[in-house]
């Protein structure tokens, strides 16, 4: 199943310089999975230490938010994921 993934501005270099990311997979979890084997240098940007997704990090499935559950989430073929960045700070 073909998940395109849209990378942000301030991960692209990380990716290569693309905006947009081809890869397969049935969850969130698998595809972003495959992104990381593709580009490495985005594993500690988007993952802590143990796995987890970075609360800096927000994913939308086809423009809609996925939280919570964001990982598990199942996609269908042609599905958008797109990363996200959430300004913290107080």
């Amino acid at each position: 199943m073909s998940i395109e993934i849209i990378i942000p501005p301030f991960l692209q270099r990380l990716a290569g310089d693309a905006g947009t990311v081809h890869v397969n997979g049935i969850t969130v979890s698998e595809c972003l999975g495959e992104l990381v084997r593709q580009y490495p240098g985005l594993k500690t940007r988007l993952f802590t230490g143990k796995g987890e997704l970075r609360k800096s990090i927000n994913i939308f499935i086809n423009g809609k938010t996925a939280y919570p559950g964001e990982r598990d989430r199942t996609l269908q073929d042609a599905d958008k994921i797109y990363i996200t960045s959430i300004i913290m700070g107080g």
